[in-house]
This record gives C-alpha cells, structure tokens and sequence, in this order.
C-alpha cells in the first residue's frame, strides 16, 4: 500500500505575477505540462494576451485582476479562479517588483511597500489557499525568493529584508504544516533577465552594480532566463508525494573562459572589432 495517494490528474494552479518575467514564464511552462493555470496580475491586458496565447496552444487558462497589496482583490482573485478551474491544488506566489536604493536613501514609506508586495502578499494568497488544501490533505505553495534572501545586496535593502522573511515564513509553514500533506518550498532565482529593476534609471542602476562589483556579487555578466526558473517551479509542483523541494536556488552558469577570450579577441582593447 503506498504511503501516499498519488497526486490527481487535474491540479489547479495560482500564478501570482503572470503578467511578465518569471510569473509568465511559470504559466506558459505550466499549462504546456497540463496543468490548469488561473493567472493573475494588475496588469489585465497582459493577462488577456497571456491567456489567448495559452489557450490557442491548446492549455487551459484564465486571467483576473489580482493586487497582492490589497485583501479583497486577493479574496475576489482566489474565488473567481476556484469557480473557473476547481479546487487550487497549487499556488505559485511570485508577484512583486523592486526598486534600487541605499536603505538610508529610502524613505519607511517605500521600504514598508516592498514589504507589502513580497512578505505580506505572499502570506495574503498563502492564507486564502490553505484551508482547502489542508482540507484535502495536499497541495503545494510555492515561493518565488531571490538569492538576495541568502546574500544580502547593497542597493536592494528593502527588497532583500522581504525576501529574507519570506524564507522565515515559508520555514515555519514546513514546520507547522507537517502532517497535513501540504508541502511549502521556496525557489531562489539568481540574477535573472526579466524588466524587474533592470529597466531603473542609469543614476540608480550603476551605483548599484559598482558596489556588487566592490563586494564579489557581480562576477560575471551572464543571466538566468525567465524560462529557466518557469521549469525549476514546474519541477517543484511536479514532485510525487512522499517527498518535497524545501528550497532550491539557481544561479546563472558563468561563460566559458575560452568563449570570453575569443570575445575579447575579437573585439580588440577598444571594444570595438579588429579588423
């Protein structure tokens, strides 16, 4: 006799941030592996477009408003992808966005709203998902973190305090949510290509880089795509019972060092090519 029912074949899932970067990525990744996915973002029209496109290629997908900062979006969001898809047997949290700045530079205000989009939001859609899943005696949450969580970053202060009390918070749902059949994992992203702070100003985003540079955090120049952390999640939700992906963290693979000495090669020392 197994220890465990095995996973049914029908498994709604939440993506929070569907509208662009990983959470898009998650949705495609996910509805091309079968699974039904209820997407939600601020940004509706990037939703409908997302949806169209999912569902044209043959998965299954919805779209509704969803602001993680605001409790009755979040409630309205939750019921509306239960009536369409059925009971959420998986909930992908990883809506959120980030600004660059010196923690004294940055005023309690705008320190407190990154703390509402990546802690609290995240504990919002958590909350609104157990009950059922406790009730059925499984289900997967599952986190979107950042390296930053583990290897605090200057300029990025006020995201990385959030992303380091979601990894307090999904430790103790591991904890407290032994038993119940309900896994909570948390994935780390590395540096990643996506419009998430990347589309900052120069005057904020250079300052940045040379202190990363200054304390061995900017080794090199190469990213994790969006779609590498979309198959990383799926891997995640996709684990059979009886076992879970507490935490996982991907990094960017460094470029080859004989492929950068061609390059530099070939772009002689002015960075521009030899003729």
């Amino acid at each position: 006799m197994p220890r465990f029912d095995p996973l049914p074949d029908r498994r709604p899932v939440i993506v929070a941030g569907a509208s662009s970067g990983i959470g898009e990525a998650t949705a495609i990744e996910m509805a091309a592996r079968g699974f039904p996915v209820a997407l939600g973002a601020r940004r509706v029209d990037k939703l409908e477009e997302l949806v169209g496109k999912i569902n044209a290629d043959g998965g299954e997908a919805v779209g509704f408003r969803l602001d993680v900062t605001d409790p009755d979006s979040v409630k309205t969001f939750v019921a509306q992808a239960t009536e369409a898809l059925g009971d959420i047997e998986v909930l992908v949290a990883g809506a959120g966005d980030t600004d660059f700045g010196k923690i004294a530079e940055t005023s309690t205000e705008d320190f407190e709203r990154q703390l509402q989009i990546h802690l609290v939001g995240a504990n919002r859609l958590a909350t609104a998902v157990l009950p059922g899943m406790i009730e059925r005696r499984r289900g997967d949450l599952i986190f979107v973190g950042s390296d930053v969580a583990l290897r605090q970053r200057p300029h990025m202060g006020a995201y990385g305090a959030a992303k380091a009390g979601l990894v307090a918070m999904v430790t103790n749902l591991q904890m407290e949510l032994e038993g119940t059949g309900v896994r909570a994992s948390v994935v780390h992203p590395g540096p990643t290509k996506t419009n998430m702070g990347w589309s900052l100003p120069a005057e904020k985003l250079g300052p940045a880089l040379e202190d990363w540079a200054k304390w061995g955090q900017a080794r090199h120049d190469y990213f994790l795509r969006a779609k590498d952390l979309a198959r990383a999640i799926t891997f995640v939700a996709e684990t059979p019972r009886g076992g879970f992906i507490a935490s996982m963290e991907l990094q960017p693979e460094a470029p080859l060092a004989e492929v950068k000495e061609r390059q530099k090669l070939a772009l002689g020392e002015e960075g521009v090519p030899n003729s």
